[in-house]
């Protein structure tokens, strides 16, 4: 039975782990296992330097083109030369404050957390996913003895259950 919406940041000695772990998570997406809103890796070099890579989040000059594009189109259609400059213009705008208000995935609160509390020399892997089959990424977890389960909103069970899966 799927399960609801639920957060786990994973913690590995080194990035070559995690990207095989994100790819498996996309492995189990495709057969219908998971359903992976957004993942975000953490990357801590032996310096204690962090380093965030995100997947789905909104980026302000993308998100800010694209609207400008649309607006400036339906702006031609609608008011002509003028139309284009004001609509694009206008879009541009909202399609910016839209990326910077918008935080889609992994709320940038939580990862700045993920960043404190992982160790050195690791790369962690923050998964927010949903309609997940229990039994199948536990049994894929087996595969990533050593990695850490760092934190999350697992409740206590799924935590051991996971632990478990991982050699902890």
């Amino acid at each position: 039975m799927p399960t609801p919406q639920a957060f786990a940041a994973i913690s590995f000695p080194d990035g070559f782990r995690a990207t095989e772990f994100a790819t498996s998570l996309a492995r189990l997406e495709s057969q219908g296992h998971i359903l992976v809103r957004d993942a975000v890796f953490v990357i801590k070099d032996t310096s204690g330097k962090t380093y965030v890579r995100e997947t789905t989040d909104l980026q302000v000059g993308s998100t800010a083109l694209g609207g400008g594009l649309w607006s400036g189109l339906f702006g031609l259609l609608l008011g002509g030369p003028v139309g284009l400059l004001v609509g694009g213009a206008v879009g541009a705008g909202a399609g910016a404050l839209t990326a910077k208000a918008i935080d889609l995935g992994v709320p940038d609160a939580t990862v700045d957390q993920i960043k404190e509390i992982v160790a050195p020399g690791t790369t962690t892997v923050a998964v927010l996913a949903s309609h997940i089959d229990r039994d199948a990424v536990l049994e894929e977890l087996k595969r990533f003895e050593g990695a850490e389960y760092v934190w999350g909103t697992l409740d206590a069970d799924a935590v051991t259950e996971v632990q478990q899966a991982l050699g902890e």
